[in-house]
Parts: C-alpha cells; sequence; structure tokens
C-alpha cells in the first residue's frame, strides 16, 4: 500500500522527490574529506605560523627572512611573509572549506617553490630531503579543488564548494601562476 502511495504521487508529479531524512545525512565521503582538510589544512596553517609568528617552536619571521635570501629570495623578509602567509591562510582556508580553489592554489604555489629551490635537487624521498612531502601536499590541496570540499565546509553555499575541473584548473593555474612569477623575481 505504501508502495502504490509513493509511486502515485511520483507518476502524478514531474517534480523529484525528496528524502528529507536522506539528503541532510553526513555522508562517508563528507566526513573523510573533512578529516583530510582538517589534517592537511591545520597542519599547513601552523607550518605558516611557524614562519611568520615563530609559533610552535618555529623561526619566526627574522630568522625565516635570512633562511629565504641564502635561497636567493631577495627581499628575503618579504619572501618569507608570502610564503608564510600562502602556508597560514591557505592551510585555514583548506581546513574549513573557505574559498577552497584559492587555499589550494596558495599551498601548490608554496610548495611548486619549496620543490624548484630545496628539495628538488635531492631526489623523491623525503629521508634523502627530497620533493615527496611538498608533491602529497600539492597533490591533496588539487584533489580537494577537484573534488570540492564537501557538504562540512563552508564553501558548500556556493557553486565552487562543488569543486569541478575548472576550480581544479583554478587552482593549479594560479599556484602554478604565482610559483613561476616568485621563481622569475
Amino acid at each position: 500500500m505504501l508502495t502504490k502511495r509513493i509511486l502515485n504521487r511520483a507518476a502524478r508529479s514531474t517534480e523529484p522527490v525528496a528524502h528529507p531524512t536522506t539528503a541532510s545525512r553526513t555522508t562517508a565521503a563528507d566526513a573523510g574529506l573533512l578529516l583530510i582538510r582538517l589534517t592537511f589544512g591545520l597542519l599547513m596553517a601552523a607550518h605558516g605560523a611557524q614562519k611568520v609568528f615563530g609559533l610552535f617552536g618555529g623561526p619566526g619571521l627574522t630568522r625565516t627572512g635570512k633562511g629565504f635570501a641564502a635561497l636567493g629570495y631577495h627581499p628575503g623578509k618579504l619572501f618569507a611573509t608570502i610564503g608564510g602567509l600562502s602556508e597560514l591562510l591557505g592551510g585555514l582556508g583548506l581546513a574549513l572549506g573557505l574559498l577552497t580553489p584559492l587555499a589550494a592554489a596558495a599551498l601548490i604555489g608554496v610548495m611548486i617553490n619549496a620543490m624548484a629551490t630545496v628539495t628538488g635537487a635531492h631526489g623523491l624521498w623525503e629521508t634523502d630531503g627530497g620533493v615527496e612531502y611538498s608533491v602529497c601536499i600539492a597533490v591533496v590541496a588539487l584533489a580537494v579543488a577537484a573534488t570540492g570540499p564537501g557538504r562540512l565546509a563552508a564553501d558548500r553555499f556556493f557553486r565552487w564548494g562543488e569543486g569541478g575541473w575548472k576550480e581544479a584548473a583554478l587552482a593549479l593555474g594560479l599556484g602554478g601562476a604565482a610559483a613561476a612569477v616568485t621563481l622569475a623575481l
């Protein structure tokens, strides 16, 4: 009887039938994306806070600036600020699922710079000082931009919160362009 009523109602209406119990339920994919975003985002934000503010045992802006200058970034303190804030704000954006494609672009750009100036000469593996860690961060950021941050994100109210090819292309293109400009200076 219940099935007959549902079928009759669906046959009379051309609009899809909403199922409020399943439409509002958090899926395992949403929870998984939240876990990835929080882990990578908060760790990157903390890494940026080490550079900019000296928090969590970090060197702070003056020492980080000297390190950037030694890598060829001049003025070192300016580039340390840009790199640290990119990690801090990109990480927070990723964690919150806020402006996800831009947050991903910030992290991708910083990781490209890290690979080009610090880790690239050491091969793949982190144990040898290689690019392994930076590649993982960049790929996770790109993947979140492509899939979208999930329903447990601030971006769920915006079209780009669904992710997609355009969002992934924006994150990769903007991050790559920013890295290229930075490396060219």
